[in-house]
């Protein structure tokens, strides 16, 4: 199936390095707050003996956009995928891609943390115990929900917004593109790019928290999805639509502004009501349509950054780029189980950071460098064949980049 004419463009087959560097950047970033997360007074898998209120600025901060920004950016990389095969095998490739680690993290390496989870609760069995018959129970055990995919939910959703998109191609066809090329004109002019999309996302939001919970569920998560789809599509429009660049030009200043004006709204809600304290309705839709304004704001400004400073190659950026996906994967397992096995030990806050950082660097490192160099463990982790020898040669000196790997 082709596009229609109006999509192609100077960018189309062009590698936006600078993309690749906030890709990269983004999940990183992620691998930290998960860290964080450890220490933070907030509610997540496993904790350390004493929380630190000192993390909630710096945390609440990024939590707005750090999300957002991963489906903008994985977005923009199914759009050059879409545009380098020609629309042909699109939805079979990304299946690939995302399915089959899915299925893998769901199978090997989330179980580890759910073992976890169950055992903070009393769970009296080891490990070989709970994969073999507990793990594949469903319905609530030991107050959590099975099965799950914990961490991995991403990759569904990702997943899921991606097989939407593709039938709306194989439906609309030309027209789409026609349509989407029509959209992003209109949002090129003036300073539509930032209000626009903002009052949009702040709008189905915010109308959304009043009518369905706030639950995180691929069937359940309409308040997530509201934000997540629309980021995700635009992403895939800015991969086609070069025209949208100086228009994010125009705005990153004023958006960074206004990123900073709602952050600090929501930072001061964080430490206002911390914990479970009591939200009025009023403050609350206020807080979540300044989280908003934050991410897309966030978004625009960051693209701009990766545009402006990122947008250059570096001998280690194919592989860092390449290692993204698989660190994600391993990384959440990693960090609970080191947590969990270092609770007794008693240790300081700065020697259990720097556990955590150096074990789940090296777990990652591990999993990557031996899953890359395995040919049947490379889909499980979501890379894709190994190229032959002489033609990595010969594509590295014609200076072609293999196609941009899953957000």
């Amino acid at each position: 199936m082709q596009t229609a004419s109006a999509s192609i463009s100077p960018r189309i087959g062009q590698r936006h390095y600078g993309l690749d560097w906030l890709r990269i950047a983004a999940f990183a970033l992620l691998i930290l707050y998960h860290i964080g997360m450890v220490f933070a007074p907030w509610s997540w898998v496993i904790h350390t003996a004493r929380s630190y209120p000192a993390l909630i600025v710096p945390m609440a901060a990024v939590t707005p956009w750090r999300l957002p920004l991963l489906f903008a950016v994985s977005g923009y990389a199914s759009r050059k995928l879409f545009d380098k095969s020609g629309g042909a095998g699109f939805a079979a490739s990304r299946a690939r891609r995302l399915l089959i680690p899915l299925a893998f993290g769901m199978a090997v390496l989330v179980p580890l943390e759910m073992w976890v989870i169950v055992m903070e609760r009393g769970y009296p069995y080891g490990y070989l115990h709970f994969w073999s018959g507990d793990y594949w129970r469903w319905g609530e055990y030991y107050g959590r929900e099975f099965p799950s995919w914990e961490h991995l939910w991403f990759v569904a959703y990702l997943a899921t917004y991606t097989f939407l998109l593709a039938a709306a191609i194989r439906l609309g066809g030309a027209r789409l593109f026609a349509w989407l090329d029509s959209a992003a004109d209109w949002l090129a002019k003036r300073n539509r790019i930032l209000w626009v999309p903002t009052a949009a996302l702040v709008l189905a939001k915010v109308s959304l928290m009043f009518l369905v919970a706030e639950k995180q569920g691929l069937t359940r998560d309409w308040a997530g999805h509201a934000l997540y789809l629309p980021i995700f599509v635009a992403g895939f429009v800015l991969g086609g639509s070069p025209q949208l660049w100086p228009a994010i030009a125009r705005v990153w200043k004023p958006a960074l502004a206004l990123a900073v004006v709602t952050g600090a709204f929501v930072v001061t809600v964080e430490l206002t009501y911390p914990g479970t304290a009591h939200i009025g309705h009023g403050v609350m839709a206020v807080e979540r349509a300044c989280r908003i304004a934050m991410g897309w704001a966030m978004i625009l400004a960051l693209f701009q950054l990766a545009e402006t400073m990122w947008n250059r190659d570096h001998p280690w950026r194919k592989t860092l780029a390449e290692a993204v996906f698989p660190f994600y994967l391993v990384h959440h397992p990693v960090i609970v189980l080191i947590a969990w096995y270092s609770l007794p030990l008693g240790l300081g806050p700065w020697t259990e950071f720097a556990l955590l950082l150096g074990g789940t660097g090296a777990a990652c490192l591990g999993f990557y460098g031996l899953g890359r160099r395995i040919g049947w463990l490379r889909p499980l982790i979501g890379l894709g064949p190994e190229p032959p020898r002489n033609t990595a040669r010969v594509a590295e000196r014609r200076g072609l980049e293999p196609a941009a790997k899953p957000g």
